[in-house]
């Protein structure tokens, strides 16, 4: 994929602040009943692991992103404020079943043993790239390239359970593994590709895009996109009706009213990723 066709980062950053000074006029005041039962009154507590761009990243010491909005537009039609905590990604769940959060809102991918912990509100789906260092030095193309190649994964996250799923394939066709480096977060996981301590990088279509995007010369997207109709959502406590259908609703009226598709333009998100049409 040409690197021709991603937006400069100044044009992205133009864009953005056309776009929210645009989503102030659209977002609405309360029109939604708001959950029962609440970590914190008055507010919507949610957590995120902000290191995600572009759906959760620290921007000049602040976390923003698409998701960031996307719960400010979800609280303001509860008539709730929003309230985020910032956490490592595997701390997610466990937050939200412990009742420190009211839901999960960190673009987490849904998968079958996730949905055994949680239930799901879908909004999105994504496809998954693949990322290598300017100039492609390991001649890196397609999937069947990486037996024996360096890739780091940040843990309990949708890169490193695919990675291990393709481990299990090579080693069933007798080739070496992809030899994975963990790391707690993901902005320690793209410090380390940057650093040139791994050779590929799994990333979602819109991460891949901003990295792209952001860092000229620096990476490039290689192969075709793979998982492209992986879904992810925001996740409620299993079997909490009452909260989900609340959310459920508030996200129905941000679509009504044309602040999801303005988010998904804020941020360069393309039209086939929405689920909600």
């Amino acid at each position: 994929m040409s690197k021709a066709r991603f937006l400069p980062f100044l044009s992205w950053v133009m864009v953005v602040a056309v776009v929210t000074f645009g989503l102030a006029s659209i977002a609405s005041s309360q029109d939604v009943a708001p959950p029962k039962e609440l970590v914190n009154a008055g507010k919507l507590t949610y957590g995120t692991a902000a290191g995600f761009p572009p759906f959760e990243y620290l921007k000049d010491g602040t976390v923003v992103g698409f998701d960031i909005d996307l719960a400010a537009a979800l609280a303001a039609k509860l008539g709730l404020q929003p309230e985020m905590l910032n956490m490592a990604f595997d701390g997610l769940i466990p937050a939200l079943k412990g009742k420190r959060i009211d839901i999960l809102n960190s673009a987490m991918y849904i998968k079958p043993e996730r949905e055994q912990q949680v239930d799901f509100i879908p909004y999105m789906k994504l496809g998954e790239q693949m990322l290598v260092h300017a100039g492609n030095p390991m001649k890196i193309n397609t999937l069947d390239d990486l037996p024996g190649k360096t890739m780091p994964v940040t843990v309990g996250t949708i890169e490193e359970i695919w990675a291990k799923e393709l481990n299990a394939e090579f080693e069933k066709q007798g080739k070496q593994p992809i030899k994975l480096l963990t790391f707690p977060s993901q902005p320690d996981t793209e410090t380390a590709f940057r650093q040139k301590r791994a050779d590929v990088m799994f990333t979602s279509t819109p991460g891949a895009a901003f990295l792209v995007a952001s860092l000229p010369g620096v990476y490039e997207v290689v192969g075709q996109v793979f998982k492209a109709d992986t879904r992810i959502g925001i996740a409620v406590r299993k079997g909490e009706t009452g909260t989900k259908q609340a959310v459920e609703e508030a996200l129905r009226s941000i679509v009504k009213d044309g602040t999801f598709a303005a988010l998904l333009k804020k941020y360069l998100l393309p039209e086939g990723v929405n689920i909600l049409q």
